[in-house]
């Protein structure tokens, strides 16, 4: 039955709406994530976001700004707890107390006062160290090694008090010692701050709130979308099993690890055709099976050669071998099922006695030969016996053993009662006489440990040589077999004359 256009054109128009949708979604996931990855960073990159400038090389006084950059810390500040700290705050604002007092007027008495506070502001900053509310010790020690080699002390106690006095103003203008506080000690300073700690002990942080309202929410409603889209292509399908089909989304709906969204966002973008992630997955994927690959053979190797070990250890080898007898092997077998040593002997017997050993006449022949040659030289009077004479005996012996097999062969191929019991009571007492010669004297131990011994050495040997070729032969292999074959281009064909 044809479908009717109509339908087709509308479930087309349903597949670009819900391809739309899948697109925004994942557009504002990865904007999501964009803002996870910024917020993780933001307390560790403060400095660079109050700053907004690079060093490069941490030894070398080389500053790159980026004042392109908005000062987004005022902002942000308040989503982390973040809190200007009181003292150095207090440092800061007494300090453009004293440039505007030092501006104001040239004598430096009238900023005596100013100074003598700032000094005492600063070795308060460098007792309590306030800095290391925030884990930045290491700025109170770059404040120290920059005063200590501007006064050329070793105190930064005296250091500051030098770099106050009325003795270093006045061999120093006050517009370079102001560039000197504003560039070099001043930003370090306000890079402290005070962060409040919540009801739990831990560090404010109310970046849940707007990840709830903004994205989670919409998260949420796009996940039950999806349940909804699955229920309906599969009325079977039930609400639990419906959202563990969609386990790679919950990831979006933690308040704790959002590092992991990284998985449903990529996995989004490569769903709605917005990124081709197929060939990195593809090489991961490849790296991954092929090292568990080897090391799951390499454990299944060896728990099956420990097993036939094992095996071959045990002392119940004569019982073992007598439970082949037909009456204790295949009794339990339904009447209509032959029986399988029986059967293999029928099929394998024709095969041996009439197509092998017929093939067999002339190494037969000359094996024979020989050896009746070396028997008649022990007889007495052998030796005259001429090598013709032995070829022409041998050779009636062959041609005699081939016809019986050959006979034996076509005996064997037709269905017989008589012959199947025979064959039977024949394999019977060979599993019987076998057992009982492996419990006459230490033929059983030995056996066990020649074969135990053998398998000891390709335990080693192979199992060695595997890990000796390592993932980088395997993986070398692999891609050979998968690589493209370049096309050879045909040459032109040579126009007959």
């Amino acid at each position: 039955m044809v479908r009717p256009r109509w339908l087709s054109v509308q479930r087309t128009a349903a597949a670009r709406s819900w391809l739309i949708w899948d697109r925004t979604i994942a557009l504002w996931a990865t904007v999501n994530l964009v803002w996870v990855v910024f917020d993780i960073t933001y307390v560790p990159f403060r400095t660079f976001w109050l700053q907004r400038n690079l060093t490069p090389i941490p030894q070398v006084p080389l500053v790159v700004p980026l004042k392109v950059l908005p000062n987004i810390t005022p902002l942000y500040d308040p989503v982390k707890g973040i809190e200007p700290h009181r003292e150095t705050q207090a440092y800061l604002q007494h300090f453009e107390q004293l440039d505007a007092a030092l501006a104001r007027s040239t004598s430096l008495t009238s900023s005596a006062q100013l100074r003598r506070q700032q000094v005492a502001l600063t070795e308060a900053m460098i007792n309590e160290n306030p800095f290391a509310a925030s884990g930045n010790s290491g700025t109170l020690e770059k404040i120290k090694n920059r005063l200590r080699q501007r006064a050329g002390l070793d105190s930064a106690k005296q250091s500051a008090e030098r770099l106050l006095s009325d003795r270093w103003l006045q061999r120093n203008t006050w517009e370079e010692e102001r560039r000197f506080w504003q560039q070099q000690i001043l930003p370090l300073v306000a890079t402290s701050y005070w962060r409040s700690i919540d009801e739990n002990g831990r560090p404010s942080d109310h970046f849940w709130r707007y990840d709830l309202l903004l994205f989670q929410s919409v998260f949420a409603f796009d996940i039950l979308l999806r349940m909804l889209r699955l229920r309906r292509r599969f009325p079977g399908l039930s609400w639990r099993d419906a959202l563990l089909r969609r386990w790679i989304d919950l990831p979006l709906l933690l308040p704790f690890w959002r590092w992991m969204r990284l998985a449903p966002v990529v996995e989004r973008l490569s769903q709605a055709g917005m990124i081709n992630v197929e060939p990195l997955r593809a090489v991961i994927s490849r790296g991954v099976v092929s090292l568990l690959a080897l090391e799951l053979f390499e454990v299944l190797a060896l728990q099956l050669v420990d097993g036939t070990q094992s095996l071959i250890r045990s002392p119940q080898w004569p019982r073992m071998i007598r439970s082949l007898r037909s009456h204790q092997s295949v009794s339990a077998l339904p009447p209509q099922l032959e029986q399988p040593l029986l059967g293999l002997l029928q099929l394998w017997g024709p095969m041996v006695l009439g197509q092998v050993t017929p093939r067999l006449t002339p190494e037969l022949q000359s094996l024979l030969s020989h050896a009746l040659e070396q028997s008649l030289r022990e007889v007495p009077g052998g030796a005259v016996v001429p090598s013709a004479l032995a070829r022409q005996l041998t050779a009636s012996m062959v041609e005699t053993v081939v016809e019986l097999s050959r006979t034996t062969a076509d005996r064997l191929a037709q269905n017989d009662d008589r012959q199947a019991e025979l064959l039977q009571r024949f394999g019977d007492r060979f599993w019987e006489e076998l057992a009982a010669a492996l419990e006459r004297g230490d033929t059983l131990e030995r056996s066990q440990e020649l074969l135990c011994g053998l398998l000891q050495q390709v335990k080693l040997n192979y199992l060695a040589q595997v890990n000796r070729a390592g993932i980088g032969a395997l993986m070398e292999e692999l891609d050979e077999l998968t690589a493209p074959v370049p096309v050879t281009p045909e040459p032109p064909a040579t126009p007959q004359a």
